[in-house]
């Protein structure tokens, strides 16, 4: 039987013969390249990842900050022209337009006097085109503060150009950001130097601000820290979080009323702990909200001082919150701010009603970093303090934060040696018995000097009648 030549076969066979070669040839060199390409690996470089915009329910571990855009690719873009009926349609390039950090993006803070109704304010924000976050009755404005979130797009400013001509609405404004004022010492001073420079021993023989209620409203303070035993009277979250004790929190309360290794200003005076303050990458935020929430719990809960070390800027309610505090009797202490002697104010500590506090350090020089300005009130050391931290530790820090604190421990033991006292007589007590640095008399930099705890609660002393003193007639 002879064999048929089918010559489709044979082609059939060289062509898959042909094939199989090309494709090993092809292949070697493509495998050699996907072996050189680590995807996703350490070699591809992405930069760093910039936490954005906060989210509806107010978190302080969030950094409100540009918005950065990474690109992963292996170079530039390629260039493809458009076709020719497209290249005159090309849209503009959009310019990316970064954050200020002075204020929360896609966010309005709004009062409403009194106590509305739910109906009247769900018309407000329905005629806007806002959506509700929060709402807090402030007992000291007598008025309901709300915070709600632009979700259209619209920008901040024009939303509260809307808001402000809204008969509904008692006033309208951004809600501001306010950052702690203290930053790594970079020297070691001598141990507690302060004491020395402030005369605390001396004044504490007089007093030690007992009975005095101080309210610090800052980050969390760690409560269960030796130096503070004892010391917390009450305690507030207005992030209403579960974070941890935060260091700039527990070191503004030691310095105040430390009383086991370390000694601070008022040993004595009770603390109402306020957090108000939640930590994020650049320090801890906390926002005009916030604060005013603070302000009306310290104003409520009885505090005759309340330290505030902590700056941003200017800031229309927070400024009507410290005006009814003071009217309270209620002495007012700030950082005046770490923004360097060229910044514009920073508030509170340049408000009217409040004792800005710059600082100094070992040597009495001007802490280089501090704000300068006609707002500075006195001076007080602020540079390489030694304060408590959390978990039983201490550490070392700089800053007109830490000045602030001073000065408040400073006005409670004023208080404790005469509780009769306004909050404008603690204020010149402070003031007038300063030591003066710097230029002769009162200057932008040092204030009315450095403050002399040991002469300001001299003299403050009460008048006390004695058995020799000749007793007035009795009105007829």
């Amino acid at each position: 039987m002879t064999k048929r030549y089918d010559p489709t076969q044979s082609t059939q066979a060289w062509l898959l013969a042909a094939a199989v070669a090309l494709s090993s040839l092809s292949i070697a060199p493509v495998q050699a390249q996907v072996r050189g390409l680590s995807v996703g690996g350490p070699n591809i470089h992405v930069g760093p990842r910039i936490p954005i915009n906060p989210s509806v329910r107010y978190s302080p571990n969030l950094h409100y900050g540009p918005v950065i855009e990474d690109r992963i690719d292996s170079g530039p873009p390629r260039s493809r022209k458009p076709p020719p009926e497209q290249a005159s349609k090309k849209p503009p390039r959009r310019t990316a337009v970064a954050a200020d950090p002075t204020y929360v993006a896609n966010e309005v803070l709004i009062e409403i006097a009194g106590q509305p109704t739910d109906a009247q304010v769900e018309s407000i924000v329905k005629r806007h085109r806002l959506r509700r976050v929060q709402s807090q009755p402030i007992a000291l404005l007598d008025a309901t503060f709300y915070r709600w979130r632009i979700p259209d797009g619209r920008s901040v400013d024009t939303v509260v150009k809307q808001l402000s001509t809204d008969g509904g609405v008692k006033s309208v404004q951004r809600n501001s950001i306010f950052r702690l004022q203290d930053e790594q010492a970079s020297t070691k001073a001598p141990f507690q130097y302060a004491l020395a420079k402030l005369r605390l021993p001396e004044a504490q023989a007089l007093s030690t601000g007992e009975k005095v209620k101080v309210a610090v409203i800052d980050s969390g303070i760690d409560a269960n820290h030796p130096e503070l035993a004892g010391s917390i009277d009450g305690t507030f979250d207005a992030l209403d979080t579960k974070e941890k004790a935060h260091a700039h929190g527990t070191s503004i309360a030691g310095i105040i009323a430390a009383h086991a290794t370390l000694k601070g200003a008022a040993p004595a005076a009770k603390l109402l702990a306020i957090r108000a303050f939640g930590e994020s990458k650049s320090g801890a935020e906390s926002t005009s909200f916030l604060v005013l929430k603070s302000l009306d719990y310290a104003a409520s809960n009885g505090a005759q001082i309340i330290n505030m070390s902590f700056a941003g800027p200017r800031d229309a309610m927070i400024a009507r919150g410290l005006a009814a505090a003071s009217a309270k009797n209620i002495v007012l202490v700030a950082a005046v701010g770490n923004a360097g002697p060229k910044a514009a104010p920073l508030f509170p500590g340049a408000d009217p009603h409040v004792i800005g506090v710059t600082a100094t350090d070992a040597a009495d020089q001007i802490f280089t970093r501090a704000n300068q300005g006609a707002y500075v009130a006195v001076a007080a050391p602020g540079v390489d303090i030694l304060a408590p931290l959390p978990g039983g530790k201490y550490g070392v820090s700089s800053g007109t934060s830490l000045s602030a604190a001073y000065v408040s421990g400073l006005a409670a033991l004023v208080l404790a040696r005469n509780p009769s006292l306004s909050a404008d007589e603690v204020r010149q007590a402070l003031t007038q018995s300063a030591r003066d640095l710097g230029a002769a008399g009162r200057d932008d930099r040092f204030g009315a000097g450095e403050a002399d705890a040991f002469a300001a609660v001299s003299a403050v002393a009460a008048p006390v009648a004695t058995a020799s003193e000749p007793s007035k007639p009795a009105a007829r």
